[in-house]
């Protein structure tokens, strides 16, 4: 375990290649993350993808914008905070560092061309073809501590620049302040940069770290927490598969089928409050159950 900002973490292993064998049986099976530095190498992506490739072949694509602004009842679950001409916003990208994030857009599906510049990797896991998602951030621009609904194995391949990754195995929720009824930790704690006055049980969790480079692949075990800190602009696209664990498949039904038709009910019948309501559980919940003071 190393120290980064306060935060206790291990360096997730790297290596250049791996066998679909030991992949399976030693990161898959036991659900330990890991850093492949080569699996793009063979991609015309590995060479091609960078933010000018993608303002020539998207330029004209009208985009979703997110900021780090946190949930409130003005803005419906996933509802864009701007719109943007994917070539204005490359332009930012490259002018100044910008909150601007594109999240979960399937750009391959709006400029199929893409498509033909990677492939689904022969490692061990049955990717779902349709859900190939793209991410882009500016420089310094971060994305909050969350879960996917989904509990999904996912791969997920850094371009253009330097993206840190800080994530932490599902047995850690206990001490992240998990917002109740969501998939996310409190939106007002800063992953980069701690308060541990205001959020002691962080020191007790313990995680993962990576920073990839261009090219590099992240291995993220099902239902794994992930925060991602863009050191540089850049983007990142991740390919899903579903949970093996059945625990696993059955809280991404809970979430997709039960949870999230719960609370955007919930978030329509209370606004605001509700949302207040659950920030305050997600402090109070996570010191009772560290037995610190509330």
């Amino acid at each position: 375990m190393k120290n980064v900002n306060g935060l206790y973490v291990e360096e997730i292993p790297r290596v250049k290649t791996i066998s679909k064998k030991r992949f399976v049986e030693e990161f898959v099976k036991p659900q330990k993350p890991l850093v492949i530095e080569e699996l793009t190498k063979d991609w015309d992506a590995y060479n091609k993808w960078n933010l000018d490739y993608i303002q020539k072949n998207a330029g004209n694509k009208t985009v979703p914008l997110f900021d780090n602004r946190p949930a409130s009842s003005d803005y419906k679950v996933n509802e864009p905070h701007a719109e943007m001409r994917m070539e204005d916003y490359i332009k930012l990208l490259k002018t100044e560092p910008t909150d601007f994030r594109i999240f979960l857009y399937s750009l391959l599906k709006e400029v199929p061309a893409l498509q033909k510049d990677f492939n689904y990797p022969d490692i061990g896991l049955k990717f779902l073809k349709r859900l190939p998602f793209l991410f882009f951030g500016g420089q310094d621009s971060k994305v909050f501590m969350h879960y996917d609904i989904d509990y999904a194995n996912i791969m997920h391949f850094h371009f253009h620049g330097k993206k840190r990754c800080l994530i932490y195995p599902p047995s850690q929720t206990p001490y992240l302040y998990k917002v109740p009824h969501a998939l996310i930790s409190r939106e007002d704690i800063d992953f980069s940069n701690p308060n541990f006055d205001k959020w002691p049980a962080l020191k007790k969790a313990k995680g993962f770290v990576a920073d990839l480079n261009h090219g590099e692949a992240l291995y993220m075990p099902e239902g794994y927490w992930h925060y991602m800190h863009y050191k540089t602009p850049g983007f990142s696209m991740s390919l899903r598969s579903i949970p093996k664990k059945p625990k696993h498949l059955a809280k991404a039904a809970y979430n997709v089928f039960v949870m999230r038709h719960f609370d955007n009910f919930m978030r329509k019948l209370k606004g605001q409050n509700w949302i207040d309501y659950k920030d305050e559980m997600a402090y109070k919940n996570t010191h009772r159950k560290n037995n610190l003071p509330l």
